[in-house]
């Protein structure tokens, strides 16, 4: 059973904010990628037939930048929501977990934004870099918690 504390702890609003995001990311994938398709006639059933076929190849490149964030958002971030969650279960997700945690929730949609308007690969480098190095600190709190 988790506590009332694990439940209000401040490290789950950062995790919260950053799924919402992820649809948010969604719903723009969508909306761009559905008129695109649909404006050059692309046919999905005959895209998963021919091995050749991708939407990378058939779509504009400004149009597939918001898929390949929506599927950023599915792997890192799942490190995230993990150590995240670990630390508010057992009770150290507030002070400077949760500030780390609002900080890497920042960078990721700061990220997003770069890479879905101007896609400039080396600002989202140091921002992806930058967010690696604020989980890793996550992820070394969570050690000294675990194997205190």
């Amino acid at each position: 059973m988790i506590d009332d504390a694990a439940l209000n702890s401040p490290i789950l609003q950062p995790i919260v904010v950053l799924m919402i995001w992820t649809m948010i990311m969604w719903a723009w994938m969508y909306a761009t990628r559905i008129p695109a398709m649909s404006r050059l006639k692309v046919d999905p059933d005959k895209m998963v037939r021919d091995p050749d076929a991708s939407l990378d190849r058939t779509l504009p490149a400004e149009v597939q930048w918001k898929a390949h964030n929506y599927n950023h958002l599915h792997e890192q971030p799942t490190l995230f929501y993990a150590v995240a969650l670990l630390l508010a279960i057992t009770g150290y997700g507030d002070g400077m977990n949760a500030l780390l945690a609002w900080i890497y929730t920042g960078l990721r949609i700061i990220h997003s934004l770069v890479q879905v308007t101007a896609n400039r690969v080396m600002v989202r480098f140091v921002l992806f870099a930058i967010s690696s190095v604020v989980l890793i600190a996550l992820i070394v709190h969570a050690a000294m918690v675990v194997f205190d």
